[in-house]
């Protein structure tokens, strides 16, 4: 074993294994993975195998593709097969809500370049015989779904990447990470000591073992995870006999179940609702190649159901129940990434579907540490995704509860209850007394509407218009008539301070920052120029500025401005950046009436002369010390109040007292998110995030080219001077009953011009058959299509996707925000766009001007 490393990972699984292949790949020789017993001792060589595309995510179903397409190119490399089995598969819908789900899952697929279909339950039947169709309603069929050899493709993978130079050393345990001074890693291990570079932690079943070596707690947990293989079955072999072809794997929300063929049986394997952690705590390091006592008792509801719906398969004998642990992150998706507050220490576990995601979290992690930058969207990947508050026991319950969801529909006005509440400002109890239904905000219990005295204070969930819609819009004719108040301490709150403050800022931003007193909204980006984080910047003081932006992305942004901290020249060592998280709280009144209001609490002159539209003031709100900025969300006068927590009831109080004779309401952040909407303001991590530059994001005005050498300027300078491929805009939507949620398509009647915004096929395609061996309608060559079934109709083409939207509730429209080609996004024609809501294509128009105050009159009165 060499001493010296550029990278060294850490465990020898599937995803370990195509971190280095990725690395080697992106040229990096001088790499080492290191493995404390054999390839594929954790999770890998026990998983079923299955692999698909879908994803909730539309980003990281990109990435999942990846993986998918990637399987071929290492088998020629490695010369190891992957025994890949692509035979597609099927969703199956038992009620109308999941059919509502699967046309979402549709929908977002065509502008993926996914070639998903909506069938009938008999259609799905004749491609997998086993099933009784009468206990579904429909059903969507997805080509590109199979299975494969797990441990096969591992190996291809480990031999690939050593035929392009990497090292793997295989029975050394690491036990103990330190770093020098200069950043290097020391990786000790039972055979010596490598010096490295990097570290990448691939632990799998250990991470947390690998994390808690350098003081990082990661939020994840292994489950134990049951599947069963039953004895050959005469029908399986009958139908491969009579057409050719293996079965289809088949998904089954209502039994919580999937199921594939298996040699000459079927495997079926289950996310039951009694699901169980193991080793919760600590994961023991001589675990290696065991499996768990099999508990058939735990899984026996969903059996139940599943043999109901695949009556075939109840009558087959069980040749063996496999029991093992796979790891998970609270929401199901990857830890990935550099980790905040440490050098060079990478993460890329919790991939609970390696066989899915594997080769795409390769890639972007390699990117990532090669070139700076992931080159995808990985925001639902990103380790900085959780906060501090996702400490074991939080963790704990989370996964519990998203493990016994795996396949449970989830709802966009759904909040769920594991593990809450965490966090809580001082308002929380007096917000429920207020009856407010509270939502989980970066893990803070924040308001999201009020309902109407005498009824409960519930949710119910849907895809279409609720309860809150009424309350809602009560909210929002109050506030934008009179005046209304509401909790935001769900902002990220920074104060950034020292000698060189200014400058530092001047460099990772694209606007000018403020003088003394003023406040500018600003854009930052990366390297390549695109959006990384939208902030409020207030120049405090000679040397201090306070910066608000998204909760959800606080460790994401401390992490880049720690990576940029000035190490030499002027401010180096000086530039003190400070995060307040709950330590400073927050709330804003809004509305024609909100200045009287704010006036009876302040002891300083507010008029419009001499506290500005744009203003910050240290002052004090009904005797407590607060900072004031004239700014809202809501696009209206309004005013953000901040206070220390100590003091955020006794300015509550003062306000609800003050406003009574104003007609002072209270709104959550539903009704703050409508507001916005009416404006046309953007949303981080919808509207603005690193796939999009500031031009197509339409942020122009915050970009000031000539200010000086802000990071990503020569990028932003290049799609100023060639043109925005794309450009966000808003719409208002002829909706029904129903609003967008977000990745819904966007048609256009473009005849055949192509304006190149639909992803393409993804390289592999399965054709479906019926029970005779003919190919059933829509489906598409094994491979290469030159185009996508589904993203044209006629003279319409999908053009482009939905970032957000919801229902406007004081102009009264359906509002939806979203990008299209450059050259669409100003014709504000009727009848040239449709936005697809629960497979129904709905007449949609962009409103360039925002249809609330277009002059901003208002908010700036």
């Amino acid at each position: 074993m060499k001493s010296h490393a550029k990278a060294v990972v850490i465990g020898g699984g599937v995803v370990g294994c195509s971190v280095l292949y990725h690395l080697a790949k992106a040229g990096w020789t001088d790499i080492m993975l290191i493995e404390r017993s054999e390839l594929t001792s954790g999770s890998s060589w026990h998983a079923a195998g299955g692999f698909h595309t879908l994803n909730g995510d539309p980003n990281v179903a990109k990435l999942q593709a990846y993986t998918v397409q990637l399987y071929r190119e290492i088998e020629e490399l490695s010369g190891q097969s992957c025994s890949l089995h692509l035979t597609g598969g099927v969703m199956m819908a038992d009620t109308p809500e999941r059919m509502d789900f699967l046309r979402l899952a549709h929908a977002k697929g065509r502008y993926l370049g996914m070639d998903t279909e909506l069938i009938t339950p008999s259609e799905a039947k004749a491609m997998f015989p086993l099933m009784d169709e009468t206990n579904f309603v429909g059903a969507m069929w997805d080509p590109v779904e199979g299975h494969l050899d797990p441990s096969g493709t591992t190996h291809a993978y480990a031999k690939a990447a050593r035929k392009l130079g990497a090292e793997i050393v295989l029975r050394n345990r690491v036990v103990e990470l330190t770093q020098e001074v200069d950043g290097t890693w020391n990786v000790v291990t039972e055979q010596g000591t490598v010096k490295a570079e990097h570290v990448v932690n691939c632990g799998g079943l250990w991470a947390r073992e690998i994390g808690r070596m350098v003081g990082v707690e990661l939020p994840l947990l292994a489950m134990e995870h049951m599947y069963l293989l039953t004895e050959p079955m005469p029908e399986v072999e009958e139908f491969n006999k009579s057409t050719g072809r293996e079965m289809i794997g088949v998904m089954d929300f209502k039994g919580e179940i999937y199921t594939r063929q298996e040699r000459n049986g079927i495997l079926l394997g289950t996310y039951e609702k009694a699901c169980k952690p193991w080793s919760p705590v600590n994961t023991p390091w001589d675990f290696g190649h065991e499996l768990l006592q099999p508990d058939i008792d735990r899984i026996a509801p969903s059996l139940e159901i599943g043999f109901k719906h695949f009556p075939g398969i109840e009558k087959a004998g069980i040749k063996q129940i496999i029991n093992g642990p796979f790891t998970f992150a609270l929401d199901g998706n990857p830890l990935v990434g550099p980790v905040q507050g440490l050098t060079n220490f990478w993460c890329a576990c919790a991939v609970m579907a390696g066989f899915s995601q594997g080769g795409g979290v390769g890639l972007a992690l390699s990117n990532w540490m090669v070139h700076g930058d992931p080159s995808f969207d990985v925001w639902g990947m990103d380790v900085a995704r959780f906060g501090e508050w996702a400490t074991l026991r939080y963790t704990n319950a989370k996964v519990r509860e998203n493990y016994s969801r795996r396949f449970s529909i989830r709802f966009p006005n759904e909040e769920l209850p594991a593990a809450r509440p965490a966090q809580t400002t001082p308002l929380y109890d007096t917000m429920l007394a207020n009856n407010a239904v509270m939502g989980d905000s970066w893990g803070l219990e924040t308001p999201l509407w009020f309902a109407p005295k005498g009824t409960e204070p519930k949710d119910i969930v849907s895809f279409h218009r609720s309860n809150d819609f009424g309350p809602i819009g009560e909210e929002v004719r109050a506030t934008r008539e009179k005046v209304g108040v509401t909790e935001i301490a769900n902002f990220a709150k920074y104060e950034v301070s020292g000698p060189g403050s200014e400058d530092f800022l001047n460099r990772l931003m694209t606007n000018r920052m403020p003088k003394t007193s003023r406040i500018v909204l600003t854009p930052m980006l990366n390297d390549f120029g695109r959006l990384i984080g939208d902030f409020t910047i207030a120049k405090a003081g000679e040397e201090r500025f306070m910066i608000w932006s998204s909760s959800a992305a606080q460790k994401y942004h401390m992490r880049w401005f720690e990576k940029h901290l000035p190490k030499d020249g002027p401010g180096a060592s000086q530039v003190r950046i400070h995060r307040f998280d709950q330590t400073l709280v927050g709330l804003s009144i809004a509305g024609p009436k909100s200045r009287d209001l704010l006036q009876k609490l302040v002891d300083a002159d507010i008029s419009t002369k001499a506290f500005r539209f744009m203003d910050f003031r240290e002052m004090a709100v009904g005797g407590a010390p607060c900072m004031v900025n004239r700014i809202t969300y809501t696009g209206d006068l309004g005013y953000e109040i901040w206070m220390a927590p100590a003091y955020q009831r006794l300015v509550y109080k003062a306000i609800k007292d003050a406003g009574e004779e104003f007609g002072l309401v209270d709104f959550g952040m539903r009704a703050l998110l409508s507001m916005r909407l009416e404006k046309n303001f953007p949303t981080w991590f919808r509207e603005l995030r690193p796939i999009y530059g500031p031009f197509e994001g339409a942020m122009d005005r915050f970009v000031k080219l000539e200010k000086n050498d802000f990071i990503g300027r020569d990028a932003a300078a290049r799609e100023q001077a060639e043109g925005p491929k794309l450009r966000r805009v808003s719409f208002i939507v002829d909706a029904a009953d129903a609003d967008v949620m977000g990745d819904e398509p966007i048609w256009a009647k473009v005849g055949g011009k192509d304006y190149g915004t639909v992803e393409k096929p993804h390289g592999y395609g399965a054709p479906r058959f019926d029970a005779d061996g003919k190919e059933v309608r829509g489906s598409r060559a094994a491979e290469g299509a030159s185009a996508v079934r589904g993203i044209v109709d006629g003279d319409w083409r999908v053009v482009g996707w939905v970032t957000s939207g919801g229902y406007a509730h004081y102009i009264q429209k359906s509002m939806a925000q979203g990008y299209v080609p450059a050259a669409l996004a100003a014709d504000e024609s009727a009848g040239l766009f449709e936005i697809e809501i629960l497979g129904s294509r709905r007449p949609a128009r962009i409103n360039v001007e925002p249809p609330f105050d277009p002059s901003g009159e208002k908010m700036r009165a």
